[in-house]
């Protein structure tokens, strides 16, 4: 079965892939896998943006996001004329032939990876670039992967590609999602520690994350400095502790990375 892999910690941001995917159908009728993508409104693969923390701690995350090729699509139980199918090397496509442009698709999506397309009265979603692969392309794999750069995106089939780490977004969907992602982000706690009576920034000292999820030590750099990174989700208190001073502040990860910002230790 073919599937994408997508690993997280390579991606740049440059969004090749998603210029990729746009060059290759907009403007194209690539009939009869796919009538041609609109200019603007769709992004069959859409390189997503996360600002996470607050300033100056802050961190940049990127995920290219498309169709899941579920195993146990919503979209094609929800389709009433069975324009929705899954092709022997598992890519599901919408036949828009046989598409009636009712949007039941569109709302069966819980990934939201499915357009309308006005114009033709149908909808669309990426095709995995199914046109190229029967076409006998020489590359053998979609555009937005040709496109990638530095490796984020791989294509192929399953038992070929490195799978060791990688996760499926979203199982609680029960859709049984058949991309793969590598590295998706965790969270991160950080701030500036500094001495209010000497309006420096405080080195070396100790914070310690602790909660139920587990403890973690870090140390203020010369800056004055702290970052834990790749925290799980939890509940924690934040002690900070330099030469006799301490601070504790509650913590919490469940919901989004916290920069606490300037911290004066008195």
């Amino acid at each position: 079965m073919k599937t994408f892999v997508v690993d997280l910690k390579k991606c740049v941001g440059c969004h090749n892939c998603q210029v990729a995917c746009k060059d290759e159908h907009c403007g194209n009728d690539w009939m009869p896998y796919a009538k041609p993508q609109p200019d603007t409104g769709q992004f069959w693969l859409k390189l997503e943006q996360k600002e996470r923390g607050t300033i100056p701690q802050v961190k940049v995350s990127y995920m290219a996001k498309m169709c899941q090729q579920c195993s146990n699509a919503s979209c094609m139980a929800a389709c009433p004329n069975g324009a929705i199918k899954r092709r022997d090397d598992g890519i599901i496509w919408i036949d828009p032939a046989k598409c009636q442009g009712c949007r039941k698709c569109v709302a069966a999506c819980p990934y939201d990876c499915i357009f309308f397309n006005e114009e033709f009265n149908l909808a669309q979603k990426c095709t995995g670039c199914a046109h190229l692969l029967d076409r006998g392309w020489p590359i053998s794999e979609p555009r937005c992967v040709n496109n990638c750069h530095v490796g984020t995106l791989q294509f192929g089939e399953e038992e070929d590609l490195d799978l060791e780490g990688a996760v499926k977004l979203h199982t609680e969907y029960g859709t049984q999602p058949n991309v793969w992602y590598k590295n998706l982000p965790k969270k991160f706690v950080a701030g500036t520690v500094y001495d209010p009576s000497k309006n420096e920034v405080v080195i070396g000292a100790i914070c310690t994350l602790d909660g139920p999820a587990g403890r973690f030590v870090e140390e203020t750099d010369h800056f004055g400095d702290f970052w834990f990174n790749d925290l799980p989700d939890g509940e924690f208190t934040l002690t900070i502790n330099n030469a006799g001073k301490v601070k504790e502040i509650p913590v919490s990860t469940v919901e989004k990375d916290i920069g606490l910002g300037d911290i004066p230790l008195t």
